[in-house]
Formats: structure tokens, C-alpha cells, sequence
């Protein structure tokens, strides 16, 4: 007799992180996720020990995708600072993890150690275009205030709903990246 055929932990992580971005963290539950994947409960405990171990090994997923994957595909396809300054917000702000990241975000309002995790993911972010925003000229002195402004600037994007009159929001967009880095 074969054995039987085992859900991957991955896809247990990919299952929460998809149901966290949709619905929150209280919506991760063992049976949901077990109904969302096809199989039962039992397959999650032979991965994981508790659904504390899930939210974790979620975050950790995370943290991987948002700061680690991002850096090393920017890094790899190379350019000047610019470009990577454009092409590392493209992708740590894209559709597949922008509700995820908002997810968290709300998340760390009411959980301290997910606040910590952000805050570490965020140190990673904002010390990246730091190191771009100095090599690509941008006065020393002004280095901090840009980094927050970029940063600010990508995140509100997804929170701010209002109309721009006689302008697109990607044309506000495009102006604001020339203001701050150009």
C-alpha cells in the first residue's frame, strides 16, 4: 500500500498568508485552511505543532518574500541606483504582496511581537534605499526625509482613495517619483 500523500507545509504557509491577506489573522484557522487546501486537520499537525507555529513560519515567509526575494532580484538585475530604487518598490509593493503587507500592517496594530517583525522588515526596506538614495547624489542631509517621503509615498498608495481632479493617480504617481528623485 503507497503512503498516503502528504499537503506540503508550504502550502499550509501559502494557504494562510492568501487567507490573512483576504481576511485577517483571526481568520487563519486549522479547519479553514484544511477545507481551503482539500484535506483534513490531521495533515496540518504531522507540520505543525500548533497554529502558533503556522503564524510564525507565515511571518517568517513573509520577511523572506518581502525584504530577501525583493533585494536579490533587484540585485541581480543590476542598473544604477535609480532603477533599483524603481524596480525594489515595483516589487515589494506589487498586487501579489501589497495586501499582504496591508494585512500585516493592521495586524501589528494590536500585536507586538507581529509590530516587531514589521518594524524589522521595515528597518530592512528603509535601509536599502537609504544605501541607494546615497549612492545615486541625493545630499546627505536629505537622504532620511526622501527615504520616508518614498516610503510613505508607496504605502498611502494603497490606503489613500482620494480623486485627483484633471490627473490620473498614476500620473500624481510618476510626478511624485520625479519630485523625490530627480
Amino acid at each position: 500500500m503507497a503512503p498516503p500523500v502528504r499537503t506540503p507545509r508550504q502550502a499550509w504557509i501559502d494557504a494562510g498568508l492568501a487567507v490573512l491577506a483576504e481576511h485577517g489573522p483571526d481568520a487563519v484557522r486549522v479547519e479553514a485552511l484544511a477545507s481551503r487546501l482539500g484535506v483534513t486537520r490531521g495533515g496540518f499537525y504531522r507540520q505543525f505543532r500548533s497554529r502558533d507555529e503556522l503564524l510564525e513560519a507565515m511571518l517568517g515567509d513573509w520577511e523572506r518574500r518581502a525584504v530577501d526575494d525583493v533585494l536579490q532580484q533587484v540585485e541581480r538585475e543590476g542598473g544604477d541606483p535609480r532603477d533599483k530604487m524603481r524596480r525594489a518598490g515595483m516589487l515589494t509593493f506589487a498586487e501579489d504582496l501589497t495586501p499582504l503587507d496591508l494585512a500585516i500592517r493592521a495586524w501589528a496594530r494590536r500585536d507586538l511581537a507581529v509590530a516587531q517583525r514589521l518594524r524589522e522588515v521595515d528597518n530592512a526596506r528603509m535601509d536599502y534605499l537609504r544605501g541607494l538614495l546615497e549612492s545615486s547624489g541625493v545630499d546627505p542631509e536629505d537622504v532620511e526625509a526622501v527615504a520616508l517621503l518614498a516610503f510613505s509615498v508607496v504605502i498611502a498608495n494603497r490606503l489613500i482613495k482620494a480623486d485627483h481632479p484633471g490627473q490620473s493617480r498614476d500620473e500624481v504617481l510618476r510626478r511624485a517619483r520625479r519630485l523625490l528623485f530627480e
